[in-house]
């Protein structure tokens, strides 16, 4: 007689990475946070600092391999800074493993942060561009990313490690000197 299988009592992924990363989660709103997005020159310095690292880590990643009919919001940035006049920062250095595990791991990070754009768009003046921040998930998106997250054999480190390092280029690139 064979013995039972063993169930697995380690919580779902993507609740672990919530978890595991919640003080790099911190990190990055401590960064971001300084900046005032009711003032023009704090927003476009918010945007700014987001722009030295999203555009890289969205080509980097290639999320619509991983997530069919997935769209970017680089291309919303770069128009909201050029509405506000400013070019496109130089990108800041972008230390990101390589491995699938990894790529998910970061790409949980990105897709994440767009739940923050919905909720920090509403400090944004009217007569400013929001279309980077107002470039949320559809419904049930979100939703359908960690089920997608939840149902992969992917080694729970090495996504971490994606996750860590993706939280870590958007701390640099928030604290980059003006």
């Amino acid at each position: 007689m064979n013995a039972p299988a063993a169930l697995s009592t380690a919580p779902a992924l993507g609740a672990w990475l919530r978890s595991a990363t919640r003080p790099d989660h911190a990190q990055v709103d401590a960064a971001f946070g300084h900046h005032d997005l009711a003032t023009r020159a704090g927003y476009t310095a918010f945007l700014t600092a987001h722009a030295r690292v999203l555009p890289a880590i969205e080509a980097r990643l290639r999320p619509a391999e991983l997530i069919p009919g997935w769209q970017g919001r680089a291309g919303a940035l770069a128009r909201d800074l050029a509405t506000l006049g400013t070019a496109l920062p130089v990108p800041a250095p972008l230390a990101l493993p390589p491995g699938e595990a990894v790529r998910w791991g970061a790409l949980y990070v990105v897709e994440g942060s767009r739940l923050g754009g919905a909720v920090l768009a509403r400090a944004v003046p009217p007569d400013l561009p929001r279309a980077f921040l107002a470039s949320a998930h559809g419904p049930g998106q979100w939703r359908a990313l960690l089920a997608r997250l939840d149902t992969l054999d992917l080694d729970r480190d090495e996504t971490l490690a994606g996750a860590r390092a993706a939280f870590t280029a958007f701390v640099n690139a928030a604290t980059v000197p003006a």
